[in-house]
């Protein structure tokens, strides 16, 4: 059992997902499955391309559910280095048809956690270098259907996820800034409901805005699409100026970040990075099925 697979519901939907993506992949017919029938194989699970490993307990309800063994030979969160070369990473027991049908289902979900854990990875990687000692975190420009696939991913990666959707934090946006008349009002109405256990954030694009949000009780100040000198001018003239007069506020960016900038974007004024750059249009990691042959 993966460490990070302790924070999936037990019981929880993505084991229904499973089933339906099982589905999706046999809508009628095993033909091919009906060739090779029930004689008891091995497989190996091959990993043809360097990355970090992720999406092992959605792979391995894909296996229960499909009535095969499997035997990890790399943990979860192990950077691979493929180099050209193909990396066993698991071994596969049961029926052929039955290895044959969890095949497709079980290598696609791991390319795809895979892809996103390698990019985080990465990103924070890049960070840690430049001497940034803040958060790297996601956002929810995730693939529909696929969020705790791609959240989880994420955080094996190392990045945080960010909120996971519209319930675990509120963030006021420009949207909604302009159907409610102010931030001042957003941020008041939004605070009828949130309680102490829920934070607010709040979408800014001046200094000014950000000091209305911040004085309106906000808990998060997202600075969004500054350009990099211009957001660590703002982020060292934010802090400055509320200072010890209201503490407890994190400032986050949001935009723009990528690999071949982070180095002149980052700063330590600013308390969270979020970014799409490490899920959104990521490259898969390339894995394999190969059943055991002499």
């Amino acid at each position: 059992m993966s460490k990070f697979a302790h924070v999936l519901p037990a019981n929880g939907k993505w084991k229904q997902d499973v089933t339906s993506w099982l589905a999706e992949d046999v809508p009628s017919f095993d033909i091919g499955g009906y060739v090779v029938g029930d004689d008891e194989k091995t497989a190996t699970l091959l990993c043809k391309q360097s990355g970090v490993l992720a999406g092992v307990p959605f792979a391995n309800e894909v296996f229960r559910q499909c009535e095969v063994d499997v035997e990890w030979l790399v943990e979860e969160g192990t950077y691979i280095e493929a180099d050209g070369k193909k990396v066993p990473i698991a071994k596969i027991r049961g029926p052929a048809r039955k290895i044959l049908l969890s095949e497709r289902t079980a290598l696609n979900l791991l390319a795809r956690s895979s892809g996103v854990a390698t990019k985080s990875r990465r990103i924070v990687t890049l960070a840690r270098q430049s001497g940034y000692t803040g958060i790297i975190a996601g956002t929810r420009k995730t693939t529909p259907g696929l969020r705790l696939v791609e959240k989880y991913a994420m955080v094996v990666g190392g990045a945080d996820p960010h909120r996971y959707d519209l319930s675990t934090m509120v963030m006021l946006k420009d949207n909604h800034i302009w159907s409610t008349g102010s931030i001042t009002k957003a941020v008041e109405s939004a605070r009828t409901f949130t309680g102490f256990s829920v934070k607010i954030e709040v979408e800014c694009q001046s200094e000014a805005e950000a000091d209305e949000a911040i004085a309106a009780g906000a808990d998060v100040i997202m600075l969004d699409n500054f350009s990099g000198e211009s957001l660590k001018v703002a982020a060292a003239s934010i802090k400055r100026r509320w200072g010890s007069k209201r503490s407890g506020f994190l400032l986050e960016c949001s935009g723009g970040l990528r690999e071949e900038n982070i180095a002149s974007y980052l700063c330590n004024d600013i308390d969270v990075y979020s970014t799409s750059t490490i899920h959104q249009g990521t490259p898969a990691v390339d894995f394999s099925l190969k059943i055991d042959h002499d």
